[in-house]
């Protein structure tokens, strides 16, 4: 799918992502910590490269994870960038367009996006993917900067093996332009420091889920169960040309001060994992 375009995700489209997550052909490694590795790859679409994370989640079955990336109210109880998240209107049962909204660790300006997102169960793999989409109910915000997705999503495979121990490899990758002109050190940042936490921070979140499920709609799963999906169906009417141009002109955080940012991110990180240890230890 190409930026803008709106339609119900074919095979292709996750044949795409499945190869962008399986194939690192032309990527560059550039961390490997613990169960989480890091690869680059530079693209002609943006300035900004295409980022790909692997995380082993040995603990953690493949359909935990799904459900995880999939539930927007237990979203709000590990995702602490998220500073507001909602669907809009779904395509198909398994293709709707939402808004995200994420907290930016100061000097730099919030970012949200507009998406289409699809997703699909294939037993022992599961794919989410989205790309941003101009809905006419969400034009950009004042205080916002309205970033683009070309193509952000999670492939998770199953690892179970004749002991039937759970377990999965989560990939994220993202080609994504935050918009704007950013310092160089802020992009370097987020590939060698924020990346990792992605993994982190959702592997913490799928060890309490279970427990939190249990006590909050746990029959509730509209991501898997169609007939629970209320969302009204897209009107056409209602999709507009996207634009690429003028954000760029207008933005320019170039002169941002790193260390006012790393002592915002730092102090920010530090009380978020906090708060994932303790809702994980009390959900166990």
């Amino acid at each position: 799918m190409q930026v803008g375009e709106v339609r119900v995700a074919e095979d292709a489209d996750f044949d795409r992502l499945r190869t962008l997550c399986q194939c690192h052909d032309g990527w560059k490694m550039v961390l490997q910590k613990h169960e989480v590795t890091v690869w680059v790859k530079s693209n002609d679409i943006s300035d900004f490269n295409v980022i790909k994370i692997r995380g082993a989640f040995d603990d953690i079955p493949a359909a935990v994870v799904f459900d995880v990336l999939n539930d927007p109210i237990y979203r709000k109880k590990w995702d602490f960038n998220m500073i507001e998240g909602y669907e809009i209107c779904q395509l198909s049962p398994n293709n709707d367009i939402g808004y995200y909204a994420m907290k930016v660790p100061k000097p730099l300006k919030n970012r949200d996006f507009v998406t289409l997102r699809s997703w699909l169960d294939l037993g022992k793999e599961f794919m989410i993917f989205n790309h941003s989409v101009d809905h006419a109910s969400l034009p950009p915000k004042k205080n916002f900067v309205r970033g683009v997705s070309y193509l952000t999503g999670y492939y998770i495979q199953s690892t179970v093996d004749n002991s039937d121990k759970p377990g999965c490899n989560v990939t994220y990758v993202t080609q994504s332009d935050p918009r704007g002109k950013l310092p160089v050190w802020a992009v370097n940042k987020a590939t060698q420091i924020l990346a990792p936490k992605v993994m982190t921070r959702l592997h913490k979140a799928c060890r309490g889920y279970a427990a939190w499920k249990s006590q909050h709609l746990p029959n509730l799963k509209p991501w898997i169960y169609p007939e629970q999906n209320d969302l009204p169906r897209l009107n056409p009417d209602d999709i507009r040309t996207f634009s690429l141009s003028g954000t760029d002109d207008v933005l320019d955080e170039r002169d941002a001060e790193e260390n006012e940012m790393l002592a915002a991110e730092d102090d920010d990180s530090s009380s978020n994992d906090i708060k994932i240890d303790q809702a994980v230890a009390a959900q166990s």
